[in-house]
């Protein structure tokens, strides 16, 4: 019999996602053929501590990490080891596991935004998903934003404000706001996701309060001009060197636009696969998904999400998620069950292309002879 991997789940956070997370990675280790794969859980807190489960699924149980009682755990990443560390004074630096490939199961910051996967990367451990540039570039809207124009994708217009400029003279960055956009606008936070943080504004005092509000959760935020008369559709990518383009499936919001509760607690969204568009219109969605994918060197997986006209088909690109959600019944899942791959399917693929990554890596000279 083949040796099982021994696969690092890693969920919580330090982000406002922790929740999602935990319910992201409960899904996957459920579905882990654990004939393939020894299975070693790793929470991290709110406040950023590592903490190591042992074979407990009970860990999974919880709502949050925070509330549990676990083994301290760090990665040996200072000698380049996937080596998985009690962290504990009883018994520091005893060997917990040695890890094969981590999974991590991280939205949002510190876990989605290229930190984690540098650790992975000192640590010389495969990993699954994008890498650190990709990653970082694509949780930053700001950053996003100029690579997928160099692509020439369109793009809604936007505004780029920081909290330095804000704090300073608020009725100035309002009133430039004003003056470069029509209401509704939408203030988003540049490093979030799960649209965490974001509100979309019909007046000053509704723009005021959302700046206010983005800026809890960022230094830096996007305004943009709403899309309205469009349809908000999603397309799932698997791959690294030739990537696929899933079906395309389309966002029916429970709400005047696809907040946090409503993505993941209210169940008054819908979703339809396919989309309600001509399938030519699907087919340049693929393609720019693709496109996407390809300006930000994404690795693994993403979900792009795009705007459609629904009167002229124009197509706008709105960002790229290099972990989404991750249950079976969410959109990445979804799309590529539409395709006729299975949940577990999905996560036996992600694993081999993290696997196969590293191994194209370690080919690589890393010194002068």
């Amino acid at each position: 019999m083949p040796k099982k991997l021994n696969v690092g789940v890693i969920f919580g956070g330090r982000s406002a996602e922790h929740e999602v997370s935990l319910m992201s990675a409960k899904s996957i280790v459920a579905a882990m053929d654990k004939e393939k794969y020894q299975v070693h859980l790793i929470g991290i807190t709110h406040q950023g501590k590592w903490l190591y489960a042992h074979s407990s699924k009970n860990a999974l149980e919880y709502k949050t990490v925070d509330e549990q009682s676990l083994t301290s755990t760090i990665i040996d990443y200072a000698n380049a080891s996937g080596a998985l560390i009690d962290n504990a004074a009883e018994d520091k630096n005893a060997v917990l596991a040695n890890l094969d490939v981590v999974f991590p199961v991280l939205h949002g910051p510190y876990g989605e935004d290229g930190t984690i996967q540098g650790l992975f990367e000192l640590s010389n451990l495969a990993y699954v998903g994008c890498g650190v540039a990709s990653s970082a570039i694509a949780m930053d809207k700001a950053l996003a934003k100029q690579a997928f124009k160099a692509a020439g994708l369109l793009q809604m217009d936007y505004q780029i404000i920081k909290y330095g400029s804000f704090s300073a003279d608020a009725s100035s960055v309002i009133g430039q706001i004003e003056n470069q956009f029509s209401y509704p606008v939408f203030i988003k936070p540049a490093n979030m996701g799960s649209s965490v943080g974001i509100t979309k504004a019909h007046n000053q005092t509704e723009l005021s309060e959302g700046l206010c509000h983005a800026f809890e959760f960022d230094n830096k935020i996007i305004i943009e001009a709403s899309a309205e008369n469009c349809a908000e559709v999603e397309c799932a990518i698997l791959g690294t060197d030739q990537p696929r383009a899933s079906a395309v499936g389309e966002i029916l919001a429970g709400k005047e636009f696809y907040d946090y509760e409503t993505k993941y607690f209210d169940n008054k969204s819908a979703t339809i696969i396919p989309a309600n568009l001509p399938q030519s219109v699907m087919d340049d969605v693929k393609a720019a998904a693709l496109i996407a994918f390809d300006a930000i060197d994404g690795s693994g997986l993403s979900r792009v999400d795009f705007f459609v006209n629904r009167d002229n088909h124009k197509i706008y690109i709105n960002e790229v998620n290099t972990m989404p959600g991750f249950t079976p019944i969410s959109m990445y899942s979804k799309l590529w069950a539409a395709e006729g791959v299975e949940y577990s399917q999905l996560i036996d693929r992600l694993i081999e292309l993290a696997v196969a990554r590293h191994s194209a890596k370690a080919r690589l000279c890393n010194h002068i002879a």
